[in-house]
């Protein structure tokens, strides 16, 4: 036997190890930009004299793409190949980090934003789509290697806390999106030696439901952070609602289409609609946080961004520490308890902080930052376990990228909704207050429908978020 012949064993032996290191790398950055960029709000407000709409559109530009595009990003790994659509969402994110760099003025980087979100959506279907080739032959294996995946994300978060404050201070806001060149790199370096999954070049588009997905939740995102700023009765506040409106209500031509994006079926059965709006509510009440905090802790508390950061790291390690209880509190309780324990436990964080007053020590913000975290890991969880639940396992995929879009799409809603709170002559501490209110009221909604609509016992197989 050759030299060649031996090596190749010990090759296609360690590609499972170098699948889920690349698929880790990416999905590392594209967690790492969501933390690590909030953190930045207070920097490009001063640097790019930006205002609140801009600092909403560098985040919702990210979000909105992302959600948009996560269900044909789907798609298109299957039509082209995970591996080939993993290398050209890297890549592409790589090119729009450089431009997000390189932005002379918000508009260039709100633009260079929307690319990374584009990017983002092709890197996360087709990173679990290698996942599961690469581990097809031993679920428990697979079954770590998206444990791992998942905490992958967590680690980029702290670490995106932690690391984005001191580039922040350091080095200034350009390094938080360069940061990102190495780590796309070498993600490009690993999934290059990986092998292709099997493509479905029989697979459609749903050209017409993907761009009125677009226009609709870009026309309700643009009339909710421009009307702050234009007026209710300016032309581009009243242009991007009916947008919204219209492209809506022709979504429903999904319904005659062969291979839709989304099928609308699936809103008919009650246990995935309530799984969706509580995934939505959770997200709008976390990313108006987020936000919010960001914004106050540096302008109104005189946070450098290095302290915001470590201010964040609890929100992190709460959440890596309840989502790793999660499967046992759903294995004895069931989705229906751990919802609603989560969903409360969050709705308390954000009435505690509501208290929040000028002056008050980080002391009184840490159980905030515990509670609201510590629910969010244990009702994400049940969220995708509801939604596993209630659809055939053929359809299975679909469900769980349409939950992922509809977290995205929660995102961009918090962040725009934030953005008419804050608004005032209170400032920021009233406007803070405000956003709390408004988010433990909607978190008690959502705890409210799970409480009236669901069995009070159902059996339920762990999940992570």
């Amino acid at each position: 036997m050759n030299a060649a012949a031996q090596a190749a064993p010990r090759t296609a032996a360690r590609l499972p190890g170098l699948t889920l290191l690349a698929a880790c790398f990416g999905f590392m950055v594209v967690q790492l930009d969501v933390t690590i960029v909030n953190l930045a709000l207070p920097t490009l407000a001063a640097d790019l004299a930006s205002e609140l709409p801009d600092l909403q559109w560098v985040m919702d530009a990210y979000t909105l793409m992302f959600a948009a595009l996560l269900l044909s990003a789907g798609a298109l790994s299957d039509r082209i190949g995970a591996r080939r659509s993993f290398l050209l969402g890297l890549g592409g994110f790589l090119l729009a980090s450089l431009g997000c760099g390189l932005a002379a003025s918000a508009a260039q980087l709100i633009a260079a934003r929307a690319g990374q979100g584009l990017f983002a959506a092709l890197m996360v279907p087709s990173s679990l789509a290698l996942l599961n080739h690469a581990f097809a032959h031993d679920p428990p294996k697979r079954a770590r290697a998206m444990a791992v995946w998942t905490a992958s994300g967590a680690v980029a978060a702290t670490l995106g806390s932690v690391a984005g404050g001191a580039l922040l201070q350091s080095l200034g806001w350009r390094s938080i999106f360069l940061v990102n060149l190495p780590i796309c790199a070498i993600g490009i370096a690993l999934a290059w030696r990986i092998a292709e999954t099997p493509r479905r070049p029989e697979r459609r588009f749903d050209i017409a439901g993907q761009l009125l997905a677009v226009a609709a939740l870009a026309g309700l995102i643009a009339a909710i952070i421009e009307l702050p700023r234009l007026g209710p009765g300016h032309p581009i506040v009243l242009g991007a609602a009916a947008t919204a409106i219209v492209c809506a209500l022709a979504f429903a031509v999904e319904s005659r289409t062969h291979e839709p994006m989304l099928p609308l079926a699936l809103f008919r059965l009650p246990g995935l609609s309530i799984a969706l709006l509580t995934a939505i509510a959770v997200a709008v009440a976390y990313y108006a946080l987020l936000f919010a905090m960001s914004l106050y802790l540096q302008q109104r508390a005189g946070y450098t961004p290095f302290q915001a950061g470590l201010a964040y790291v609890p929100l992190a390690a709460s959440f890596i520490a309840a989502n790793l209880l999660s499967g046992r509190l759903l294995a004895r309780r069931g989705f229906r308890f751990a919802l609603l324990l989560g969903l409360l436990l969050c709705a308390a964080g954000f009435a505690w902080l509501s208290r929040l007053a000028p002056g008050d020590h980080y002391a009184w913000i840490l159980p905030a930052f515990i509670a609201i975290p510590a629910g969010m890991g244990l009702a994400m969880p049940a969220t995708t376990t509801l939604v596993l639940a209630s659809v055939e396992r053929s359809l299975s995929a679909t469900a769980a990228a349409v939950l992922n879009a509809s977290r995205q799409t929660g995102a961009a809603l918090g962040v725009a909704v934030c953005g008419l709170l804050l608004i005032g002559d209170g400032g920021l501490g009233v406007g803070l207050r405000t956003v709390c209110h408004v988010a433990a009221g909607v978190l008690l909604a959502a705890a409210v429908l799970a409480w009236t609509c669901l069995p009070a016992t159902g059996a339920a197989k762990p999940a992570t978020t």
